[in-house]
């Protein structure tokens, strides 16, 4: 009875638990015992059930907070770096260039100066959003905002000056609705896109480089004072402009003189027209005037030229450049003693990657092989007097050489053949007489009195040589290049008593000589100083260069140039530049001659000069 009645009892309570947990498909109800594992089985479904949800919760915490530790930089994560170039808005890297790494609030974190490339680079630099500014002597300050750094970023600045920032004025007046500026101080262009933000205590600084219509206008200044020179010594101004009306055209005007004097006036007008990938198309005349040079009979001597020529492109692999100059000079108005001559050039060369064949023939050699283009000098050839007689050193060369390039070195070997007419021979000259005018060699001597140098005519020879050189960069944005040149050069034999002017120039002859040339550059950190030094030997005796058609050759003997920017103002912006220019610092090659007439001439490759001054571009 007992059995039976708890028999019963389990029954009703399965019932019980039946009604409100129902069985699901695929489980069957049959007696005590099959209950008590569907009862087991629910309980387990219900805790996995639990289980599922607690873990969906736990992954979405996890992923919540690995979203929120990657919005923020680390302190242990892998630093990166800030690399980029400074240019002009006409593409010339600047060497020198101050560039800050700032935080957003714009406080710096650390600067650095770019290499003989433009080139810098800021490292180690955490991850994170920072500020880049760069700074420039007569540039504005250039600003790249919102840079986010995680590992390698590269960022190129480009300084433009005053006047190129002021091109890009807005050529209608902005709209009434149009969109507001936080900043306190802006410049927009046509397109309502900020160009120009002042800082808060802080300089004008140029914040996107403006792409589109973009004129320029540079003018520089230069007062120096210089000695040794030919032509050019005493007190000299000079004043440059540059101008690009549109994107693919370059002009540049230059005049330089003597203020409150009658002495020599030099001008030059360059002209470039950018073809694209063609190629381009350029023009330069230049003209000097030399009142005061003379050559005992004639005084006052002019001369110009006019040099215009073509670069062609074809494809990636050929280049080729041809053009002529055409040169005028005469003695005094209406002077018959006159030259004039056409002087052809033309240079071809196939390149493959980062290797050059190039073949080049010219026939005019520059008055100094180390001119700056944007000097008339670097143009006008050299001139001389023979029997009374204007002469015009020229010559035939051909070379044929391999070039070979990268970005951090360079190395060049060619041959040539020369043939050289009227070589110049410069000399010191000190006359018994007082003046050349008085003097029985005036006939045989260009004479400028202002620096009392002389040039005479020696013998034209011909000579074949050799030349390598090759390059480097260096650590700390310098560079150093090495050269050597073998061939005939001029030689006047040690004087043994006074002698003729004549019998010297006799002398004179070539032979076989060779050059050693190292010539290194960079830019102090810290103080922004660019300097170049350089020295060429030769034997004792030359009094013309070895390989005088070379490019780029390096001056005669030691040489020492400086420019030291003198900031204005604290950010290193505005101001003036210091130059100074020294040839042949130790004296080196002279070659003095005692003539009959007690008149003393020292012979030299280059005479000691020196010229120093101020520059100021705006």
């Amino acid at each position: 009875m007992t059995q039976s009645r708890n028999k019963r009892l389990r029954n009703r309570r399965l019932l019980s638990w039946n009604s409100k947990y129902p069985p699901q498909q695929g489980y069957r109800t049959r007696d005590s015992e099959t209950g008590a594992g569907t009862i087991r089985k629910s309980l387990a479904r219900d805790a996995a059930g639990s289980l599922m949800m607690i873990m969906r919760r736990v992954n979405l915490v996890f992923f919540a907070a690995l979203i929120a530790v990657g919005s923020v930089p680390v302190n242990g994560a892998a630093p990166g770096s800030v690399s980029g170039q400074v240019r002009d808005s006409a593409g010339v890297p600047q060497i020198g260039a101050v560039v800050q790494l700032l935080r957003p609030d714009l406080t710096l974190v650390t600067s650095v100066y770019t290499n003989d490339k433009g080139h810098f680079t800021i490292a180690p630099v955490l991850p994170g959003r920072y500020a880049v500014k760069a700074m420039g002597t007569f540039f504005l300050p250039s600003l790249r905002e919102d840079v986010r750094v995680r590992t390698s970023t590269v960022v190129n600045l480009t300084l433009n000056t005053l006047y190129e920032a002021m091109q890009w004025l807005p050529s209608e007046p902005r709209a009434v609705n149009a969109q507001q500026d936080d900043w306190a101080w802006t410049l927009r262009s046509a397109a309502n896109r900020p160009l120009l933000r002042w800082l808060e205590d802080g300089p004008l600084v140029v914040v996107s480089d403006g792409s589109g219509a973009a004129p320029k206008l540079k003018a520089r200044l230069v007062a120096t004072g210089q000695e040794g020179t030919f032509g050019e010594s005493g007190e000299r101004l000079s004043a440059a402009v540059e101008e690009t009306p549109a994107n693919s055209r370059e002009l540049l005007a230059q005049v330089d003189f003597a203020p409150d004097t009658a002495a020599g006036m030099e001008s030059m007008l360059g002209f470039r027209q950018d073809l694209g990938f063609a190629g381009s198309i350029q023009s330069v005349a230049a003209v000097a005037i030399h009142p005061e040079v003379e050559d005992g009979g004639s005084e006052g001597f002019d001369e110009a030229v006019i040099r215009s020529w073509e670069t062609v492109n074809l494809g990636d692999e050929i280049e080729g450049e041809a053009g002529s100059t055409q040169v005028v000079a005469r003695f005094a108005e209406h002077s018959p003693n006159t030259v004039a001559a056409a002087l052809p050039f033309a240079t071809v060369g196939w390149r493959e990657g980062d290797n050059t064949i190039r073949y080049r023939m010219a026939t005019s050699m520059p008055a100094s092989q180390n001119s700056d283009d944007t000097q008339a000098q670097a143009w006008l050839p050299a001139l001389s007097v023979r029997n009374g007689e204007l002469a015009l050193e020229h010559g035939l060369h051909q070379e044929i050489g391999w070039e070979r390039r990268s970005e951090r070195a360079g190395m060049t070997v060619l041959v040539y053949a020369d043939h050289i007419d009227n070589p110049v021979i410069e000399a010191m000259g000190h006359f018994a007489a007082g003046s050349l005018a008085a003097s029985p060699v005036a006939t045989q001597l260009l004479y400028d009195p202002a620096s009392g140098l002389v040039r005479a005519a020696g013998p034209g020879f011909s000579t074949a040589g050799m030349l390598a050189s090759a390059e480097r960069s260096l650590p700390g944005g310098n560079q150093i290049r090495i050269s050597y040149a073998n061939g005939d050069a001029l030689v006047l034999p040690a004087s043994a008593g006074a002698v003729g002017l004549a019998q010297v120039l006799a002398s004179a002859h070539p032979r076989r000589a060779q050059s050693y040339s190292i010539w290194l550059s960079g830019t102090l950190d810290g103080t922004g100083t660019r300097w170049r030094a350089s020295y060429r030997w030769q034997p004792e005796g030359t009094v013309t260069p070895v390989a005088p058609f070379a490019a780029q050759a390096a001056e005669p003997y030691l040489n020492l140039h400086l420019r030291q920017p003198i900031h204005l103002r604290r950010e290193g912006t505005g101001g003036f530049e210091a130059l100074l220019d020294v040839r042949n610092l130790l004296a080196e090659g002279y070659r003095p001659y005692l003539l009959s007439d007690g008149s003393l001439l020292v012979f030299a490759q280059d005479q000691r000069g020196i010229s120093g001054g101020l520059a100021f571009s705006f």
